[in-house]
């Protein structure tokens, strides 16, 4: 590729000076359109045509209800459209100038899928093979794990390929599968209901292709369960990244300005400390040198944090990139269980995942910070880890502290670090015995009192140092209103509570104390009486029987 004289500082790559009749050996910007580009954009017209919503007839309805049922979301739209459909291109602008290195590694993205809606999984297919360079695909590898619906496809030459499981293994395990079957230098993971973009994949490759322990993330566009309608979920211009907060829930925040300083162009690549999970670009060896995905993680959730704190801390880095998108629909719930595989565990998995994590990962100060926010954690068993830190102590990986402080830092603009609990467990009504709960509600809602289950869950109320009332991620606050289940502010960890040997909780700020009404059984704020039983509230450690 001829170009003119150009320097540009690429991440991870360094400083690079590409002058007339020169092959270009690494990524730069020019005024023409790249060199993946697409020449002509065919229009279409048709159901769902450029990421369009599309309405389906009245008399579909009970096909539609069925179908979300079956697969949380509706087949019946997707059926009805085109394999190829068109899609809007959700990129920046300046996307479409960068040109990339001819000589990218090759690629084998892998699709894990279980019971799939046909149309959409071959709808992930096709827009892989259409949008994607054909000399960078090694293969697509579709690994079914033990789906018992009808056969998906036949063997579609060469370049898909179908590997099944004789069991169910959940997502981690399966895609650890993929990873030792592949062929690619570079192997993608995507979820089954997904469509590329344009120009997606060579983005993705060249940081990789000039430095093997970079793992590369595209930005993930919305594709509605209902109506397929294809939309970017960021704003314009705004670019955002991975982060966390305590008990272990993904977050993302605004890309900080100390990131924004190191890249000239807002389209480049910028480090992020963790990712979604479900899609992203590494090195093949390099993920298998990792020990792939922890094993012991079981099903689904947490590996994100692992594989990204992996990386971080042994030497690694995460990068995401704006020029790369990909479109992912977001089930309206999960439309299958994991049978006699749950059962294998005591307690809920994905905080079993956590916790596993947690341990190895996280040094002593910070495990504190999860097990304050998630205490029934500290009941539950995650396993062997001694491989795991076996692997750090060989690789001379990093303390979690300098994850927090050079990768991480943003993570304590939103949520600071925990102060203790002073109480945990139930809070049940002195008067009444019933105990205060969500009732699942989302938030902002009233809260109310309904008999104690043993579980925590929803009546798993933690009082902390400094007067917050918790639930999960959640707050508790009150108002002439009522007694409310709120956002908690970000940035804060503060409360208005203040809780003592009466068994009362005054609100601070108003002076009054809660209170169950005898006849109503609503929830309130009430002149504080010390002997009224309906304003005591005592709080019970809970040990599930799972």
């Amino acid at each position: 590729m001829r170009v003119g004289l150009m320097k540009v500082k690429y991440p991870h790559i360094g400083t690079q000076v590409y002058a007339k009749d020169t092959l270009a050996v690494e990524p730069f910007l020019a005024k023409d359109l790249g060199n993946f580009e697409p020449k002509h954009v065919l229009i279409k017209s048709g159901p769902g045509e450029r990421g369009k919503p599309y309405i389906l007839r009245e008399d579909q309805q009970n096909d539609i209800i069925q179908s979300e049922i079956d697969y949380g979301m509706n087949m019946v739209c997707s059926d009805e459209i085109s394999l190829d459909r068109s899609i809007p291109d959700t990129r920046m602008p300046e996307c479409k100038h960068w040109n990339y290195p001819e000589t990218l590694p090759k690629t084998s993205v892998i699709i894990v899928f279980h019971n799939e809606g046909w149309s959409v999984l071959m709808r992930t297919v096709h827009s892989v093979i259409n949008r994607t360079p054909p000399q960078y695909l090694e293969e697509i590898l579709l690994v079914d794990d033990f789906s018992d619906k009808d056969s998906y496809i036949e063997q579609w030459g060469d370049i898909v390929k179908i590997i099944r499981n004789d069991r169910r293994e959940g997502l981690i395990r399966t895609r650890s599968y993929g990873a030792r079957e592949a062929k690619g230098e570079v192997i993608v993971f995507l979820d089954a209901h997904c469509e590329v973009n344009i120009n997606w994949l060579p983005p993705l490759l060249a940081p990789i292709a000039a430095d093997r322990t970079v793992m590369t993330v595209p930005i993930i566009d919305g594709i509605d369960h209902k109506t397929f309608e294809y939309r970017p979920v960021y704003q314009e211009g705004h670019l955002y990244r991975g982060i966390f907060e305590w008990g272990m829930l993904y977050k993302e925040n605004e890309l900080p300005a100390r990131e924004k300083k190191t890249r000239p162009y807002n389209s480049m690549p910028y480090k992020s400390p963790t990712h979604a999970g479900g899609l992203f670009a590494i090195n093949r060896e390099y993920f298998l040198s990792l020990g792939g995905y922890d094993d012991g993680l079981f099903i689904w959730g947490g590996e994100n944090f692992e594989l990204s704190f992996k990386i971080w801390q042994c030497g690694g880095s995460i990068l995401w990139v704006p020029c790369s998108h990909v479109g992912h629909v977001y089930r309206g719930f999960m439309p299958y269980t994991f049978g006699k595989l749950a059962q294998k565990k005591k307690g809920p998995l994905i905080t079993i995942n956590y916790k596993r994590v947690v341990e190895t990962w996280f040094d002593d100060k910070y495990k504190e910070f999860f097990y304050t926010r998630e205490p029934l954690a500290q009941l539950l068993d995650h396993g062997d880890i001694s491989e795991q830190l076996e692997f750090k102590k060989r690789k001379r990986c990093k303390s979690f502290q300098w994850y927090m402080e050079n990768v991480a830092y943003d993570v304590f603009d939103k949520f600071p670090e925990l102060p203790p609990n002073i109480h945990w467990g139930e809070l049940r009504n002195v008067a009444t015995g019933t105990c205060l709960d969500t009732m699942s509600h989302s938030p902002p809602s009233l809260m109310a009192t309904t008999e104690c289950h043993g579980f925590g869950n929803n009546q798993l109320i933690r009082l902390n140092a400094k007067g917050q009332l918790g639930v999960g991620e959640r707050c508790i606050s009150a108002d002439n209103q009522g007694v409310k289940f709120v956002f908690c502010r970000l940035g804060t960890v503060d409360g208005p509570w203040q809780y003592d040997e009466t068994k009362t909780l005054l609100h601070r700020v108003h002076k009054k104390c809660m209170a169950l009404h005898p006849q109503t059984q609503q929830l309130s704020l009430m002149p504080c009486d010390i002997n009224n039983t309906y304003q005591q509230w005592s709080f019970h450690q809970i040990h599930p029987q799972w």
